[in-house]
């Protein structure tokens, strides 16, 4: 429902289930009691997957975007941030990126090898050209066909390929 037409009992309500979400979510972790197999997902861990099944995730996006649930920002904010509390910010970053920093670190090793044949096909290539540069581009006359007056015509070329 649109925030218009709420009653009040739709707003205690609304409140009431994010201070449970929140309260949930503040329970702290005991270590004695979660004795699990490395790697076992925790408690917390098992919540937020709850959260997640359960759809509560998007509503709380939800909440925390739309200009009109404004109201309702800081309980979320409080939620979202009990929802990190476990985890570091290199830990998060580096979350996903597992398989993507392997591929990226061999991509980038192929790239570097692929530039380091380039440089050398290119110095290759600079000592196999003279290093001086001609500057004669060859001046011929043209035997038997006449310029303006009784001179022979005379051509201005390049020397590209000495055979032409």
């Amino acid at each position: 429902q649109d925030w218009e037409q709420r009653q009040e009992e739709d707003t205690l309500l609304i409140e009431r289930i994010l201070l449970l979400v929140r309260n949930v979510l503040h329970v702290p972790p005991d270590p004695t009691e979660e004795q699990g197999v490395d790697g076992d997902a925790s408690v917390h861990d098992r919540v937020l997957w709850a959260l997640h099944i359960s759809g509560m995730d998007d509503l709380l996006k939800f909440l925390a975007s739309a200009q009109a649930e404004q109201q309702w920002a800081l309980h979320v904010l409080e939620i979202i941030s009990l929802m990190f509390r476990d985890q570091s910010p290199e830990e998060l970053a580096a979350l996903g990126q597992g398989q993507a920093a392997a591929e990226h670190g061999e991509d980038t090793r192929e790239l570097e090898t692929l530039r380091q044949r380039e440089l050398a096909e290119r110095r290759a290539r600079a000592l196999q050209r003279p290093s001086r540069h001609s500057r004669f581009g060859g001046s011929y006359v043209l035997q038997g066909l006449k310029a303006i007056g009784d001179r022979d015509v005379v051509f201005h070329k390049g020397l590209h390929n000495v055979s032409a």
